[in-house]
């Protein structure tokens, strides 16, 4: 099938590659030649594990390009997913500034198009948005009749940044929100060699369900972070009670591990957007705020560790493995690192830090406020503690490191290490959910 992406973010750059590695025909689109020139080259502009070498695979075979010729690529496609991005306003609502003008960029394509096409929204939309912005906008600039003329749907994503093409390849499911039947099977029909359920709805509910799914998994995130801090205080591990609430098969072990709170590109943004969405009617979803509220205190949880210990912390050097809001990711979006950093400057410490993808884009956060190391070595030299923000899978083996500082404490945000063998080395270690005795 031939397919075209607008937007090469990280869904559009990942849903792209992924299109093409299973045997269609893609066309990534993107206003910022830059961006464009980058994925002609091979060079994936995201860091995500796989996605370089299936890019460039996908190019040598002639299976995907990229361009910033919106007309040529819509008319040359059965399939045009919508993948730009929905920032946060100020207030936390949704931005829909790029749907808009994407929307109408397509619908000015599509006027003097004969042949049936889907335009298909993978972007995450609050409920309501491609019935009430997206189709109005395509009928307008093409004269053209959704359900008659050309097809609509809405396709959420489920992609986990590190792991997102591995879930392309084998997704849980797939929602097929559809404007009305013909549009649907054009997109079952795309992902027909898929193994997993399928499910159609309308298309609010389709929105609904990327929104919902999100904001339970954000949800069970901060419980677990707020029984791990009743655990700390009672003298319980955490880490034992997630996993024996884990073994019920109505809660399961996923996202039950105890850190200091979530971030990226997704769970802020879109409970905050569903919080803002429902705030104009007239409903205040309390628990959903609760949540945001308490993942934000989470973030700062070595803070008060490192307070706790040292009262004043000026003139403290400090060391902070994982920049990135997760491992194997480079994106800083939302970072717990982001808070505490901050706060620590406040406090005149002195920073020094290391994460083996995310440095450039701190840079771009911090510029020279901080010392960026090149190693785990480097960057724990001299420190009086380290705090680790990010659970790289480097960072679970270095207890013959600790000798390299200053003074031997560890504050373990994400728990990967093993608290006795920090205790076997005379290292002082504090983990979330975890009593030091």
């Amino acid at each position: 099938m031939k397919i075209s992406i607008i937007g090469t973010g990280y869904v559009g750059l990942v849903t792209g590659v992924c299109l093409a590695d299973i045997g269609n025909d893609v066309v990534c689109v993107d206003i910022i030649k830059e961006k464009v020139d980058a994925i002609n080259k091979g060079t994936a502009i995201i860091y995500e594990d796989n996605l370089e070498q299936n890019l460039r695979k996908n190019l040598k075979e002639n299976r995907i390009r990229a361009t910033t010729d919106m007309e040529d690529a819509v008319m040359h496609s059965d399939v045009i997913f919508i993948s730009v991005g929905t920032p946060s306003r100020e207030n936390k609502a949704i931005d829909l500034g790029f749907i808009e003008n994407t929307s109408c960029e397509i619908g000015k394509a599509l006027k003097n198009e004969t042949n049936y096409k889907v335009i298909a929204v993978k972007s995450t939309v609050v409920p309501g948005t491609t019935e009430n912005v997206v189709i109005p906008l395509l009928e307008e600039f093409s004269g053209k009749k959704a359900g008659r003329d050309f097809g609509v749907c809405m396709i959420p994503e489920f992609l986990r940044e590190g792991r997102a093409i591995y879930d392309f390849m084998n997704p849980d499911r797939i929602i097929i929100g559809e404007y009305d039947k013909k549009s649907g099977d054009k997109i079952l029909e795309l992902f027909k060699n898929f193994s997993c359920p399928v499910l159609r709805t309308n298309l609010r509910t389709a929105e609904m369900i990327k929104y919902a799914s999100n904001a339970f998994l954000a949800t069970k995130i901060s419980f677990i972070n707020e029984i791990a801090n009743i655990c700390e205080i009672k003298e319980i591990d955490a880490n034992k009670v997630a996993e024996g609430i884990g073994l019920d098969k109505r809660i399961n072990p996923h996202f039950l591990h105890a850190g200091i709170g979530f971030g990226g590109s997704c769970f802020p943004k879109d409970v905050s957007a569903l919080i803002a969405s429902v705030d104009e009617n007239g409903y205040e979803p309390k628990l959903l705020k609760e949540v945001m509220s308490l993942n934000e205190r989470q973030k700062l949880w070595p803070v008060k560790k490192l307070k706790e210990i040292f009262g004043d912390l000026k003139n403290k050097k400090i060391a902070i493995l994982g920049l990135a809001f997760k491992r194997d990711s480079d994106d800083m979006r939302e970072a717990p690192s982001i808070s505490i950093i901050n706060f620590l400057l406040k406090e005149k410490c002195m920073i020094q830090t290391y994460d083996s993808k995310a440095t450039e884009n701190a840079k771009k956060i911090f510029g020279n406020r901080i010392d960026y190391c090149k190693n785990i070595d480097e960057c724990l030299k001299g420190a009086d503690v380290c705090i680790i923000a990010a659970d790289w899978d480097e960072f679970k083996e270095i207890y013959d490191k600790f000798e390299l500082m200053k003074g031997k404490i560890v504050i373990d945000g994400k728990r990967i290490l093993n608290p006795e063998k920090c205790k076997e080395i005379n290292v002082k270690y504090y983990g979330v959910g975890y009593k030091n005795e």
